[in-house]
């Protein structure tokens, strides 16, 4: 699918499809912003080097995976990031790689799938931002991602709280089970969020040591808008994923405390009876001569012994609080 905006200083914007490039090469004055989405691999590498893209550019756009990176050429500024498709509590949302190729009249976005920061600002109302220059809209389409990404973490910081409260009422595997996939997402996502960290540190150098014209001092706000942006992002994930090992690691110390003192009565009950055992026995010997089983009273005397020594080991370990 192929959907363009383009934007003149003499016309009204136009929403359309592949019939305005040429209206577009016509007007030098005019900007266009072009969104490839899905298309055919070698219908997309054939316009996208008619547009004098660079070869390994193409290539990193159309590989299956590729790290989040921008990159400066002479005519245009490559960048490519990690957006998602569809966003839910569980972070278990699906990346979506977004390659953008900034010109200083146009802009093309490529992705495989519909992307939510491209749909909400693919309409007639961003006339004002690809007006004002191309990369203006690519960052604005990138602050939009981040702030899919924003919700999405919010979303799950409340999630969180709950299974907090609840964890501390009454932990079990279940949750321990939920816990640990949580975490395991958050790897994940503080990964991408790690690269987009480096593409914003990269586009602010670009923006300071002038390395290209594409990028001006008039975005200087967006830029460290953005860079504010995606250290959030970074900090947020790393602040659950630390939330969500503290959870873990407490849920370990109390269960190890409860074996502990588990196995803490079962080794007192464990003493109490070793003595009580060891006389029954003696005494359970099938020895011909024991004087003791002659005794008239014997059998009480040790009953009143095997008490006694009970009585006496309780009241120490209460002593020594093992019980």
């Amino acid at each position: 699918m192929i959907k363009s905006l383009l934007v003149s200083s003499n016309t009204p914007p136009k929403l359309g499809g592949e019939e305005l490039i040429q209206q577009w090469q016509n007007n030098d004055d005019s900007f266009l912003w072009l969104d490839l989405e899905g298309l055919d691999r070698a219908k997309e590498k054939k316009m996208l080097e008619d547009f004098g893209c660079h070869q390994l550019a193409i290539q990193d756009t159309q590989r299956d995976r590729h790290p989040p990176k921008v990159e400066a050429f002479n005519d245009y500024i490559f960048l490519l990031y990690r957006g998602f498709v569809a966003n839910n509590e569980s972070l278990n949302f699906e990346n979506l790689q977004i390659s953008m190729f900034i010109g200083h009249r146009i802009l093309i976005t490529c992705h495989t799938e519909s992307s939510i920061a491209i749909n909400s600002l693919l309409n007639l109302a961003s006339e004002k931002h690809l007006k004002r220059s191309p990369m203006h809209l690519a960052l604005m389409i990138f602050h939009s991602s981040c702030g899919n990404y924003l919700k999405q973490l919010f979303s799950f910081e409340t999630k969180l709280e709950k299974i907090e409260d609840q964890f501390q009422l009454s932990g079990n595997d279940k949750m321990m089970r939920e816990i640990t996939s949580y975490r395991s997402q958050l790897v994940k996502i503080r990964r991408t969020f790690n690269y987009h960290v480096a593409i914003g540190n990269t586009l602010n150098t670009l923006l300071e040591d002038e390395e290209t014209s594409l990028i001006t001092a008039k975005e200087i706000h967006t830029v460290n808008d953005l860079r504010e942006r995606l250290d959030r992002l970074l900090s947020l994930s790393q602040m659950y994923y630390d939330i969500c090992g503290d959870l873990v690691d407490g849920y370990m110390s109390i269960t190890s405390h409860q074996l502990n003192a588990t196995m803490r009565i079962l080794t007192v009950i464990t003493a109490l009876f070793v003595p009580l055992t060891f006389l029954a026995g003696i005494y359970g010997m099938n020895f011909e001569y024991i004087p003791e089983l002659k005794a008239k009273n014997g059998y009480f005397i040790l009953l009143g012994v095997m008490f006694t020594i009970s009585v006496a080991l309780v009241v120490l370990f209460k002593r020594k609080k093992w019980l």
